[in-house]
């Protein structure tokens, strides 16, 4: 089957990101670890939607699974963080892939997590739609899984791969099929760590859209893990970008790892080379010793409106430590700036 020759709602995007500097949510793990649930509350029980995939592995931590077990709570806060500014919410399924999920046993429910997962970000904003009139969007979140195509994590062996491309690529297609069946309108691959993960992604995506007949548009999104400048794999921006141009995604950029401050320069890299729309959501500064982020939202606003007074960026949001108090900063703050034209 044939590429669909449109790309839905990249028109729209594409209007809206040159009108002005695009709002993409915050963390979704630090507003559930916030809710502050148990055991019984992450499998369902009393909750009425106890998950009908049986796995006997504990599932505390595994919060896509909060999806079909406590749906409501998981559309609250995608409502928040929409009428907190977001114009793109993204689906509570960074984790949501067989890779991922074989730690909790849970593989049998990827699809239910992917297509649930996107109509309650649509529920989401239709409710906050209908109250000011704003159009919204769902990013169907895609993550990097807990594995590394790249790289042995065995140092005694350094030709063993834990998970091969075939295996991503098969496991993506079936997320990227339970997020367009639950009416996504964009992809987010994000947190990438291991480009070739990401090539994995892409090749399943592209496999996706020609079996349905969809196409939606891709928001590619690296991480930097530390002061050196590259990915995991190693890779520059610059690298990065070449490594995934032939997707033409919507956008690509930054996310995670870094707080604002830091992922300033390696934005700047990226900025400088790609031909698309640029993405940047940093954690809220570097977590304490407790694993908690301290920056407030003033503070990661400030840095990233310099973002959008240097010309840098289209899509700003937040990443682990960030609230909606962080993305109703980050709204105000950018939204006096003129977003990054494309030459």
């Amino acid at each position: 089957m044939l590429m669909p020759d449109t790309c839905r709602h990249l028109d729209t995007l594409t209007a809206l990101a040159r009108e002005r500097i695009l709002i993409l949510d915050g963390a979704m793990g630090t507003q559930i670890q916030d809710l502050g649930l148990s055991e019984e509350d992450y499998v369902g029980q009393g909750s009425g939607h106890t998950c009908r995939h049986h796995s006997e592995h504990p599932q505390k931590g595994n919060n896509d699974l909060l999806i079909l077990t406590q749906p409501k709570a998981i559309e609250d806060i995608h409502f928040t963080y929409a009428m907190a500014g977001a114009d793109i919410v993204e689906t509570n399924t960074f984790s949501a892939t067989t890779v991922a999920q074989a730690d909790y046993g849970m593989e049998a429910a990827v699809h239910d997590l992917n297509a649930e997962g996107a109509r309650i970000v649509r529920r989401a904003l239709d409710r906050a739609t209908a109250i000011d009139g704003r159009p919204r969007f769902v990013a169907g979140a895609i993550g990097p899984t807990n594995r590394t195509a790249s790289l042995s994590p065995d140092v005694n062996d350094p030709g063993y791969r834990a998970v091969t491309f075939d295996d991503l690529r098969i496991a993506y297609g079936q997320q990227a099929r339970g997020l367009i069946a639950g009416g996504a309108d964009l992809i987010l691959i994000e947190t990438v760590f291991d480009t070739l993960n990401a090539k994995a992604a892409i090749f399943a995506c592209f496999e996706v859209f020609a079996e349905t007949g969809q196409r939606l548009p891709l928001m590619i999104s690296g991480t930097i893990t530390d002061a050196s400048g590259r990915t995991l794999s190693g890779q520059t921006p610059t690298a990065f970008w070449h490594s995934v141009a032939h997707a033409r995604p919507f956008t690509v950029g930054l996310n995670c790892a870094l707080g604002a401050s830091a992922m300033r320069p390696h934005l700047a890299e990226l900025a400088g080379v790609a031909n698309t729309f640029i993405c940047a959501y940093p954690n809220a500064g570097l977590p304490n010793a407790f694993g908690r982020y301290d920056e407030g939202p003033d503070a990661t606003a400030a840095q990233i409106a310099e973002f959008a007074r240097e010309g840098l960026v289209n899509v700003v949001g937040g990443c682990c430590g960030t609230t909606p108090d962080h993305i109703r900063a980050i709204a105000e703050a950018v939204a006096g700036h003129t977003p990054r034209s494309l030459t």
